[in-house]
């Protein structure tokens, strides 16, 4: 598989000279099986890129999984600018959670009204299938791609999802906290041997301490979890939109220390498992 980070900040995006280096959109992996399938996880603004780049691959039919990991702005801002999903010759299954009563297609189309854009949600033009996903139900996306979604500690709930093919796994723990003191069990058993684990690292273990409750996770818990759960690799991921590329560069060194594979995640870069 070959994961493609298009977008690594979280809460806003933060355009900019003191983010360029790691980049500034908000959140989007992409993840390119041996199949050739097609995952997406999240539509932040860094979605409007990877639409622009898969228009450039010539795909005569693009057939993608988007996997939402819960509808925060954030997290579904680009999917309007997303240029594939205004084809009438694309597929795009959208799987994600019922958050606040409101079905997900409820609240995709929620942001696409003329009150905030000029066009609808009805107007997009590709094949939208869309269901609503549940703890722990497994997936199936092409021959031998599997995806299983697990639910996450943040405000309103949100799903972590582990991606595998033929032996290779891809987990994803965006907007994730964990319990004072330990660590969620359902992001230990999400990452349990995974070659490359996406966590969710925008608190410095001291900002940690001043924001109870919000949802979100220190670059250290993200470590800790690398190491009981045993992953290849660690990308820390959804950076506070106030941290520069020069803090994030000190956090880097400091990850590493502690878990000589982990790294930030920036904009552009393809690991390859």
């Amino acid at each position: 598989m070959k994961v493609r980070f298009w977008g690594v900040r979280g809460s806003v995006p933060v355009p900019g000279p003191t983010t360029v280096r790691v980049g500034g959109n908000t959140p989007c992996v992409e993840v390119m099986t041996v199949d050739r399938e097609v995952v997406i996880l999240d539509a932040g603004t860094g979605i409007r890129l990877l639409g622009q780049d898969l228009a450039q691959r010539r795909l005569e039919r693009l057939v993608a999984v988007l996997l939402f990991s819960h509808t925060h702005w954030d997290h579904i801002q680009g999917l309007p600018f997303f240029r594939p999903a205004r084809s009438s010759a694309n597929r795009l299954v959208i799987l994600g959670p019922r958050r606040l009563g409101q079905t997900l297609e409820q609240i995709l189309a929620g942001q696409m009204v003329d009150s905030y854009l000029p066009s609808t949600f009805d107007q997009l033009a590709a094949d939208l299938i869309i269901k609503e996903v549940h703890n722990g139900e497994p997936l199936v996306v092409g021959n031998h791609t599997t995806v299983v979604p697990r639910r996450l500690l943040h405000p309103g709930g949100a799903f972590g999802y582990r991606i595998g093919c033929q032996g290779r796994s891809v987990a994803y723990a965006s907007d994730t906290g964990h319990p004072d003191g330990g660590l969620d069990a359902n992001v230990l058993e999400l990452a349990r041997g995974a070659d490359l684990l996406i966590h969710d690292s925008q608190f410095t273990p001291e900002e940690r301490l001043e924001h109870p409750g919000w949802g979100h996770s220190s670059w250290r818990e993200a470590v800790d979890v690398a190491v009981q759960a045993g992953v290849g690799r660690l990308a820390l991921f959804h950076h506070d939109p106030a941290r520069t590329d020069d803090q994030l560069t000190e956090i880097e060194a400091e990850a590493r220390a502690v878990f000589p594979r982990a790294f930030v995640a920036r904009e552009g870069m393809i690991v390859s498992i």
